[in-house]
């Protein structure tokens, strides 16, 4: 039987403490909230007790923040797309950003399992003062484990309404897509680190972020198949394909701590669960 899963986590300051509150219907909920970095930052690790999606299950997220709070939310362990009969597997998430408001959308890496039929959308409505990092990471079957991706569809959607738009299908069937250099050129991790601000960025704070990206580049082994742009004054992004998920979300991960640090003047602080 498909499971529909909801959930609507909610983050407002109170007593100059970001709190979160949330419902959820099915099996999709947060753990405890957490304050490594004091009262300012809420972490949250969101959990799909399942463990992956297949076809006919679909997990709605929704994710609002007020004025005056910042919520940082992950998950314990990579997302996961099986193999389907032929029914549509989908996650949603909205996220909307009242004026003033911060959050950091980090999710482990999503895994298309050869045969998936799967959808993974993404939608960022940022109000004017309000800003958001965030990343996107796609993994195309196991190599490591020797289980390729060799059936199947994915269809990644990445919005912020009116102002940035990046949609695209992978059909395991598209060799030349797959294969070719001006294609995914053999890789099999897509990965995507942005910065989303409610009004134009200021020329210099782009320039700074860009920089950080491109001297992590540098000395990055993806340096040949990554780059950094900001292709909106809203919207600074940093592309990456890699063989495999872990050297990029290396390189996410670093880039992002640097962003952090550049825009709001945050020590690196990565999420506890990272480490278990």
């Amino acid at each position: 039987m498909p499971w529909h899963a909801r959930l609507h986590l909610a983050y407002q300051q109170e007593a100059e403490r970001t709190v979160a509150r949330f419902r959820h219907d099915g099996p999709l909920r947060i753990l405890q909230s957490l304050y490594p970095e004091g009262d300012t930052v809420c972490h949250n690790v969101l959990v799909h007790p399942p463990g992956g999606l297949v076809g006919g299950d679909t997990l709605d997220i929704d994710i609002e923040a007020a004025d005056g709070s910042h919520g940082l939310i992950t998950t314990p362990g990579a997302s996961r797309f099986y193999r389907s009969e032929g029914e549509l597997a989908l996650q949603r998430t909205r996220i909307r950003l009242a004026a003033g408001a911060r959050l950091e959308w980090l999710p482990l890496e999503a895994i298309c399992y050869s045969g998936c039929q799967a959808e993974n959308r993404l939608s960022m409505e940022v109000a004017p003062g309000a800003e958001l990092i965030g990343w996107d990471v796609t993994a195309l079957g196991l190599p490591n484990a020797n289980q390729p991706f060799e059936r199947g569809s994915y269809l990644q959607h990445i919005e912020v309404p009116g102002t940035w738009l990046e949609r695209g299908r992978i059909d395991a069937a598209d060799h030349r897509l797959l294969q070719s250099p001006i294609g995914l050129g053999g890789h099999r991790c897509m990965a995507s680190l942005f910065f989303v601000a409610g009004s134009p960025v200021a020329r210099a704070r782009r320039d700074a972020l860009l920089a950080h990206a491109r001297a992590a580049l540098e000395a990055s082994p993806l340096f040949d198949s990554a780059g950094a742009t900001s292709p909106h004054a809203e919207v600074v992004v940093l592309r990456v394909l890699a063989p495999v998920v872990e050297p990029a979300m290396q390189l996410l991960r670093q880039v992002w701590l640097a962003w952090r640090h550049e825009l709001w003047q945050l020590s690196a602080a990565t999420p506890r669960i990272w480490a278990t």
